[in-house]
């Protein structure tokens, strides 16, 4: 009896410890703690990144226009556009490169990536005919570069070929490279003769210096036609006076932030 009575004081002893191995066996008794992450397996906070320049205000972009003044006595406010423009630009061509070519030179819409002009003027030479269109367009650098890039080749891709008017007559085009100032951070020039008839004159040649220059992130456009030969100084002064121009707006524009 003795040993009866110890074995079942011992099994209760048993039954009463394994009583708290319940549901809520594998509960904190008192508040949950984590164990903080330590600092390698924390995320790292992404590295600031440079501010962008501000863009052109539209009082800055007119500033950074040349204008009549910049390139001569017998140059003044245009007239209205040239009808050589319709008579021998308006033409096409099946190799894209050139049909592209020669809608840049009619529409002047030279990048075609970027927004809208910041600012344009249009001169006209009074005493030699040509007309001067010059715009300002803000894009990113990469886009403006590509244009740049299109542009350096069309000497070799466009380098003569023929495209057809509306009416069917042909146009002899040829283009060629032209060594521009060493102004902004990135530029490129072309000149695009285009032999055929115009309804006023007859047989013609129309001369179109088509140049770029990069700035930052904005650039300069410029076409200067005529029958005949534009005079190449003006492309010239307007790139290089025009880059200048506009580092000098964008550099107070950055101090003025």
């Amino acid at each position: 009896m003795l040993l009866l009575s110890a074995a079942l004081a011992a099994c209760s002893t048993a039954l009463a410890a394994c009583s708290t191995d319940g549901p809520d066996a594998h509960r904190s008794s008192g508040p949950r703690t984590s164990t903080p992450q330590s600092p390698a397996a924390l995320p790292s906070a992404p590295p600031p990144s440079a501010a962008a320049p501000p863009a052109l205000t539209p009082a800055q972009a007119n500033a950074a226009l040349i204008t009549e003044a910049d390139l001569g006595e017998t140059w003044g406010p245009t007239l209205g556009a040239a009808t050589w423009r319709d008579d021998l630009l308006k033409a096409t061509t099946g190799a894209p490169d050139c049909r592209r070519l020669l809608d840049v030179l009619y529409t002047e819409d030279l990048f075609d990536t970027a927004p809208d002009p910041r600012a344009t003027a249009a001169l006209d030479d009074y005493a030699g005919g040509a007309q001067l269109h010059y715009r300002i367009v803000s894009d990113r650098a990469a886009g403006l570069d590509r244009t740049l890039a299109w542009l350096a080749k069309l000497p070799d891709t466009c380098g003569h070929f023929t495209a057809e008017a509306a009416d069917g007559a042909g146009r002899d085009v040829r283009v060629t490279g032209v060594t521009l100032p060493e102004a902004g951070d990135a530029r490129h020039a072309l000149r695009v003769t285009v032999a055929g008839t115009t309804a006023d004159a007859g047989p013609a040649v129309l001369t179109v210096d088509l140049a770029a220059v990069r700035v930052g992130d904005d650039a300069i456009g410029v076409t200067n036609g005529a029958l005949g030969e534009p005079d190449e100084d003006a492309t010239l002064t307007a790139v290089e006076t025009g880059a200048a121009r506009l580092a000098e707006i964008r550099r107070q524009g950055r101090a003025q932030v």
